[in-house]
């Protein structure tokens, strides 16, 4: 697919774009496909949509022959049989010379017909040399599934989908935390800064919602993207897609099915909202390449782009909040990256998501001022007032169906609250009312809001010794 095939005419910032000056043999462009070079004319607030469309030809959909062969023969190997048309619909590679490269083959004996399909094609099966070839490319990568694209069309549609291009106002925001309590003070501050684009910090203490709040500003940013399926980088194949993290959009049935004329190496996402927390460590930031599979698993950061990164509960990761200071001081500030490939070469990727930091603790105990620098905004998330935690109940209790008694949430209030001199939180009244209804299921009762149900929940939650 070339570059007008997205729909658009300008390629990806020089300086990213050179970093695959010599592609490999198994994963560059063709050599007849020369990029144009970028346009000022077509910066992304002005560019059309994204949208990839199907090529008709391997230099249109920037695939090497050497690529499409070695797919070719891992799919027949996998599958046993396969029709021609099949084959280009497993692979998403253009119709027309797929069906070439198997007539070739059959020629060179590779591959033989099993039999007739429908419309004059044919069902291909590998034969003992082609069995052979297929499994010494599997030694060599034992990827099978779409084509990966070309790491400079993954920069392009990364540049065309920017979240910084979009400016959410007061209508978006509201949207998106419909189903959270938001004061107006809040709102106030979250405004401005997911409206900037850039890094912000939320702390303040544990059960007020914090992590809430950070999933729910991407949807602020609204649209869906598209992404890759794998992406392929002299020679080196990065497994993209990743169902856990991407949420596939509603219409994403297969592009034979759409039949809309997009390339089905690309998957349509919701922009993601990747929540990484005292699990993540330095290797997740790095590209992961597997000794025994020979692909590459992309970097968190990677994963995001287009999206939101959320870093929750900071300063408790199984690294030093200094060491991922130095790992991304230049990406926060350059909006890109540097990650390694296996062969030891560096390539340089876009940095284009909101960098979230959820913490408990205060942002200056865990970094120095130049990483806050980076970080232009730090909201601290407050405990809700007592109006705001009779809100939470109130709302919670329709949620869950549990009929609301003012009087027994005067009691809650009095007795477990301003008298224990405990702090209110926003999490308390769901998992209050979560306590309630556990104790009706196991007692086969009705769960009601009373004193005595407030004080068997307060006793079992708050653990007071």
């Amino acid at each position: 697919m070339s570059i007008e095939a997205f729909g658009v005419t300008a390629q990806p910032d020089t300086e990213v774009s050179e970093v695959v000056e010599h592609p490999g043999e198994a994963g560059g462009l063709p050599a007849e496909h020369t990029p144009p070079s970028p346009s000022a004319e077509d910066s992304p607030a002005t560019a059309e949509p994204f949208e990839p469309r199907e090529a008709e030809t391997l230099a249109e959909a920037g695939i090497s022959e050497a690529l499409l062969e070695s797919l070719v023969f891992k799919l027949l190997l996998a599958r046993g049989h396969q029709t021609g048309r099949g084959v280009a619909r497993e692979l998403g590679t253009p119709g027309k010379p797929t069906l070439e490269l198997l007539s070739r083959l059959k020629s060179q004996q590779m591959v033989y017909y099993k039999d007739t399909a429908a419309m004059g094609d044919f069902n291909y099966a590998l034969t003992e040399a082609g069995r052979e070839r297929a499994r010494k490319y599997v030694d060599e990568c034992s990827y099978v599934g779409r084509c990966p694209v070309p790491l400079e069309y993954y920069i392009e549609s990364v540049r065309r989908q920017t979240i910084h291009t979009e400016q959410p106002g007061r209508a978006q925001l509201e949207q998106a935390f419909s189903d959270l309590l938001i004061s107006e003070t809040m709102f106030d501050k979250l405004g401005p800064a997911i409206n900037s684009g850039r890094g912000l910090f939320l702390f303040g203490f544990p059960g007020n919602g914090k992590t809430s709040i950070a999933e729910r500003i991407t949807a602020c940013f609204g649209t869906d993207i598209w992404v890759p399926y794998a992406v392929v980088v002299d020679g080196e194949i990065i497994k993209f897609y990743d169902p856990e993290n991407h949420v596939a959009a509603e219409d994403n049935r297969p592009a034979l099915l759409r039949n809309d004329g997009h390339d089905p190496r690309w998957v349509r996402i919701k922009r993601p909202t990747i929540v990484v927390g005292g699990e993540l460590t330095m290797a997740a930031l790095e590209l992961q390449y597997n000794q025994f599979t020979k692909i590459t698993e992309p970097s968190v950061q990677l994963k995001s782009n287009c999206g939101t990164l959320v870093i929750d509960d900071f300063g408790r990761q199984r690294m030093n909040p200094d060491e991922l200071l130095n790992r991304w001081i230049v990406p926060l500030e350059k909006r890109y990256d540097y990650l390694t490939l296996s062969n030891g070469k560096k390539i340089q990727v876009p940095f284009d998501q909101l960098i979230i930091f959820s913490t408990n603790l205060e942002p200056r105990d865990l970094v120095d001022d130049a990483f806050l620098r980076r970080i232009p905004y730090k909201i601290n998330v407050p405990d809700p007032t007592e109006s705001e935690f009779r809100e939470l109940l109130g709302i919670m209790a329709r949620r869950v169906k549990v009929e609301y008694h003012e009087e027994a949430v005067d009691y809650l209030i009095e007795t477990h609250y301003r008298k224990a001199g405990r702090p209110f939180r926003a999490c308390h009244p769901r998992d209050l009312l979560g306590q309630i209804i556990d104790r009706a299921a196991y007692r086969d009762d009705d769960p009601r809001m009373t004193t005595e149900a407030f004080d068997h929940a307060a006793d079992n939650y708050f653990a007071v010794f």
